[in-house]
């Protein structure tokens, strides 16, 4: 390169600085970055935001009756302190240890298992099985079904048990009707009291809590089965598979998560069973149809003995606990909570 040519090129630019007005906070560069953080954040919020009012709600009608109830089993409540006209002294554990050394309590907690395991057991399999059958229905029949699914599961508990306690009637109930027609022994069916039993009467009531289960059971097993991959069942037939073994496979991994999240609040759904028996006894049952939350009730308002009646109650929510604990770690496993 010549002289010429490098006194035409001149010498490199020199920067110019920029002036106040263009790197000053007044910047619109600068603004808009904290304008957006703030919009964003107010996004992040909107969600808790709209929630919050039923977190309210649910704090409202749960927490609240939760720690007066943990109190109070650590007192002895009577009549006069419950309106305020006595003391509560406090006992400490002496009401947990009352009922835990009270051989009865065991007794109505074992009926209540019993009970829940029959229950479950009869409502999972059935609706699996009902399920099963609505994928091989045509469309208008199984239409038909769901209909009556829903028709079942919106009625009331109060007529449900009505209609319950006229099948089961001793005089008039059409079970005691088509038994003796079908058996032709009308003297030992008609005027037969299927109460007077407790194995009978549970009967009874563990088919007013299946019919009513079964609705919620079907429809969510329903949806499971259809999200089941028709190629790999296919695909498994022309493998040589038999029904129970692409059934076994194939099917039952996909629908086993919403099959164990179902299990598990119908344990939790039917171990607190209180309404079926307290309206198909009349609301006065017997000692032989309690089960732990109709024993709480009992001891809180027939015996007066309300810190009794808490504690029972916080026992049970206590053996529950670990039935909720598992339910949350199947949603977790699944997806539905991160």
């Amino acid at each position: 390169m010549t002289a010429a040519d490098t006194k035409a090129a001149g010498p490199p630019p020199v920067p110019v600085p920029r002036g106040p007005e263009e790197t000053g906070p007044s910047s619109p560069a600068n603004d808009a970055m904290p304008r957006a953080r703030r919009q964003r954040k107010k996004g992040e919020l909107l969600p808790y935001f709209l929630i919050l009012p039923a977190i309210l709600a649910i704090a409202a009608v749960y927490v609240y009756p939760l720690i007066k109830t943990v109190i109070m089993s650590f007192q002895d409540m009577g009549r006069a302190a419950l309106w305020g006209n006595g003391e509560t002294p406090w006992v400490g554990f002496e009401q947990f240890t009352n009922i835990l050394g009270d051989p009865e309590f065991w007794q109505v907690t074992g009926r209540t298992v019993v009970f829940m395991t029959i229950c479950v057991v009869l409502t999972m399999g059935i609706g699996l099985l009902i399920a099963l059958m609505m994928l091989r229905l045509s469309t208008w029949v199984r239409l038909t079904l769901t209909v009556a699914l829903i028709a079942a599961w919106s009625m009331p508990l109060m007529v449900a048990a009505s209609v319950f306690r006229w099948l089961a009637d001793s005089d008039y109930g059409l079970i005691n009707t088509l038994l003796a027609d079908l058996t032709g022994d009308e003297d030992k069916w008609l005027g037969h009291n299927w109460f007077l039993d407790p194995w009978q009467g549970f009967g009874i009531i563990t088919l007013l809590v299946v019919w009513g289960a079964i609705p919620f059971v079907v429809i969510t097993m329903y949806a499971a089965l259809t999200q089941v991959p028709k190629e790999l069942e296919e695909a498994a037939s022309l493998d040589g598979a038999t029904a129970f073994g692409v059934y076994r496979y194939v099917t039952w991994p996909v629908i086993k998560p919403v099959f164990t999240m179902v299990a598990t609040l119908s344990v939790i759904w039917d171990f607190n069973v209180f309404g079926q028996i307290w309206l198909l006894r009349g609301n006065k049952p017997e000692p032989e149809y309690e089960t732990l939350g109709l024993y709480s009730f009992s001891k809180a308002f027939e015996s007066t003995s309300f810190s009794q009646g808490s504690a029972i109650a916080l026992i049970t929510v206590l053996m529950l606990s670990g039935v909720a604990v598992y339910y949350l770690r199947q949603l977790i496993k699944t997806g539905e909570v991160e």
